[in-house]
């Protein structure tokens, strides 16, 4: 249950209606605090300040109606330029990044504060009270020294609101096309990655994590779908309450379907109930997501260069700075013990064991993946075995420093097949100044 309801929280918090409509629902309880006091006459003073001239019926509707006309007007011009650039970046860059458009905390909070500015203008805009218009009642008529009833503290707040959806705008106009850049784009998803890494694998150290793998009585799955989360706490205090141990079959952004185990309990005794409620610490969705799945970010890399390096688009140097920031993150995978921290300070007796992970595995799933297709492209394909060079002299073992030499002696040998003549020589040389580099580098440690 505490895993479908913070799943349900951060999706809900990643929609894109989510923030507009709590501000819509802010903007409207704020109106109605400051026309109450408008009304009870605590905003008075407003009448006696010099540099602020009261406003009249007229002019306060008319502004009112201006506002919120505008501000209903740009509102639907963000959204029209948000779903523009989200079907562009989709198409361009891939249908997995449609995800990132939409959660852009950036384009959200544009819109909410439109949508909020214009909530809060139309419900002003229904107290304010001609001069030849009789007065709801005795409170009304005493709110303000001028004939009718003009709410002067509400029009002062539904102005600096007015002030403030001008920034915004200017800001979501910068914004939007700074956010479609490629390298933006990039930047954004090597960033996510990096910092899924770490929280993922937070001890440093050059060790994978141990295959402790038992057997035991399998929980199967009763419907289709990604493992979009997994409550590893939840687990953890039911196999200590109930004495027995969990080994997972899956890791998160694996699909699975009725009939598959999705984990093996083994000692104890767990009850039927005991097996549903660690079913329940599963949550299953139509599509994988980054949370607890770095190999969805990394993913998401190698599809950019892969559609880079694609006949159709052609742009090296977008595959380029993708192969950049998949050696930042392996760099930093290589210096990490690769052992998810599930228990806590209770990790020696933990109940819980994880399929483990090795660097091998995320190595081949990210230069491995976009190795056929850099060995096409002589450029990408240099910059693979310079950033191949780069991460390994920056790792201490020697084990995980093979395994990228053995990724790049792999491109190589594919660019033997799709590159000849001085392309092929440059990609060669690049290649033996790898080999150079590694072996000084063992030299030194040994």
């Amino acid at each position: 249950m505490k895993a479908e309801i913070l799943w349900a929280w951060r999706r809900l918090n990643a929609n894109y209606w989510f923030y507009p409509a709590v501000f819509a629902v802010l903007a409207l309880l704020l109106a109605f605090v400051c026309i109450y006091a408008d009304r009870s006459g605590w905003a008075e003073w407003l009448n006696d300040v010099a540099w602020l001239a009261p406003a009249r019926p007229e002019g306060a509707s008319t502004m009112l109606q201006v506002i919120a006309g505008s501000m209903i007007a740009v509102a639907s011009t963000v959204f029209s330029i948000t779903i523009v650039a989200v079907s562009y970046a989709s198409g361009t860059y891939g249908p997995r990044l449609l995800t990132n458009f939409m959660e852009d905390k950036g384009n959200q909070f544009s819109l909410a504060t439109f949508i909020g500015t214009f909530v809060f203008s139309l419900t002003v805009l229904r107290t304010v009270r001609a001069e030849d218009e009789q007065p709801a009642d005795a409170a009304s008529a005493a709110a303000t020294a001028l004939p009718g009833f003009v709410p002067q503290l509400s029009l002062l707040v539904a102005f600096v609101l007015m002030v403030i959806s001008v920034a915004v705008l200017v800001y979501f106009l910068n914004h939007v096309p700074s956010g479609i850049r490629i390298a933006r784009v990039i930047e954004g998803i090597g960033s996510r990655l990096m910092g899924a890494v770490e929280k993922t694998y937070p001890e440093e150290g050059n060790d994978d994590g141990p295959d402790n793998r038992r057997s035991g009585k399998p929980l199967l799955v009763h419907k289709p779908g990604y493992v979009q989360l997994i409550d590893f706490s939840d687990l953890e205090e039911l196999a200590r309450k109930h004495e027995c141990e969990v080994t997972l079959s899956v890791r998160t952004g694996d699909f699975v379907h009725e009939g598959l185990p999705i984990l093996e309990v083994s000692g104890g005794d767990c009850t039927d109930e005991c097996r549903e409620a660690m079913r329940a610490c599963f949550t299953l969705g139509f599509a994988r997501t980054p949370e607890q799945d770095p190999q969805f970010l990394i993913d998401e890399l190698v599809e950019i260069g892969l559609r880079a390096l694609s006949p159709g688009i052609n742009d090296p140097f977008t595959a380029v700075t993708a192969l950049h920031w998949l050696g930042a993150a392996t760099a930093k995978l290589g210096r990490r013990r690769l052992v998810k921290d599930i228990c806590g300070e209770d990790s020696e007796d933990c109940p819980v064991h994880p399929l483990p992970d090795n660097f091998r595995h995320y190595v081949h799933r990210g230069f491995g993946a976009i190795r056929s297709a850099v060995a096409t492209s002589p450029i990408a394909a240099k910059i693979m075995l310079s950033t191949l060079r780069e991460v390994a002299v920056t790792l201490e073992s020697i084990e995980r420093r093979e395994l990228l030499l053995g990724e790049a002696q792999l491109l190589r040998e594919q660019a033997r097949l799709s590159l000849e003549g001085p392309d092929l020589d440059e990609v060669e040389k690049q290649f033996d100044m790898l080999m150079t580099d590694f072996k000084q580098v063992s030299f030194k440690q040994d």
